[in-house]
This record gives C-alpha cells, sequence and structure tokens, in this order.
C-alpha cells in the first residue's frame, strides 16, 4: 500500500525561482530540502535535483529536467486552493497571475462563492477558490 503521495513539478531551470515565488504567495510556505546538481551533471550545475517544499500543509517535490522535453506544464492537472479571504484570494491571483496567464478571472461562475484560475509565469496551473 502506497504511504504516500505527493505532487512532484518537473521544471526546465525555473525550480528553485518557482518556489520561492510559492514561498511568497502562500505564508506558511516552507522549503525542506534542495539537492543540487553538481559539476559532474547531468544537470546544469547547481541548478536543482530533487526539492521539497510545503504549502499549506502539502509537500510538493520538484526538479530541474537536464532533459529537454516537448512538453510542459497543462492546465488540466492544477494546484486547487481554498483561500480564507477575498483579499487572500485576490493577493494570490495577483501574484500568481503576474507574467501569467488568467484562465478565468475572479468571479461567482455558480460552483462556488467566487472562484478564479491562472497559470503562472512557471506554466503550473492554479484554481483558487473562497468556499461558501
Amino acid at each position: 500500500m502506497a504511504q504516500s503521495i505527493s505532487p512532484f513539478l518537473m521544471f526546465e531551470g525555473d525550480a528553485e525561482a518557482a518556489m520561492t515565488l510559492y514561498a511568497s504567495v502562500f505564508g506558511d510556505a516552507t522549503i525542506l530540502e534542495i539537492e543540487r546538481y553538481g559539476a559532474a551533471g547531468p544537470g546544469r550545475e547547481g541548478s536543482v535535483k530533487l526539492a521539497r517544499f510545503r504549502l499549506c500543509g502539502r509537500e510538493i517535490l520538484c526538479t530541474d529536467s537536464p532533459v529537454k522535453h516537448a512538453f510542459t506544464f497543462t492546465p488540466s492537472i492544477s494546484m486547487f486552493v481554498d483561500c480564507e479571504n477575498e483579499a487572500e484570494q485576490e493577493r494570490c491571483f495577483a501574484e500568481l497571475s503576474d507574467g501569467g496567464k488568467i484562465f478565468m478571472p475572479l468571479d461567482n461562475y455558480g460552483f462556488s462563492r467566487r472562484f478564479g484560475w491562472v497559470g503562472d509565469r512557471f506554466g503550473v496551473s492554479w484554481q483558487l477558490n473562497l468556499p461558501a
């Protein structure tokens, strides 16, 4: 039986910058561990071989892949965040969408009191919800 499941984000050089952004957006964020590639590779020296960080109590893994891929993140997989209030939701929405894409602006879409969906500048998708 599996002991845990964690999201794993694969970047091509932006893992540390992404973790830094997420840690600034979510106040309880903690970067737990960063293992870096050395001079022997296979990744660029100093880039993230494997990192673990925690957002809102959830552990997330990430890496800077040394292999270039013909794919990246897709909005069909996203981080779903229940925000505590409108001010927090607006702040998170603004910071995560800066340099990224807005898929659904903050609004009442009927399934939520207030909801917004963005892709950040690294391509990671975020659904920001204000529960009833």
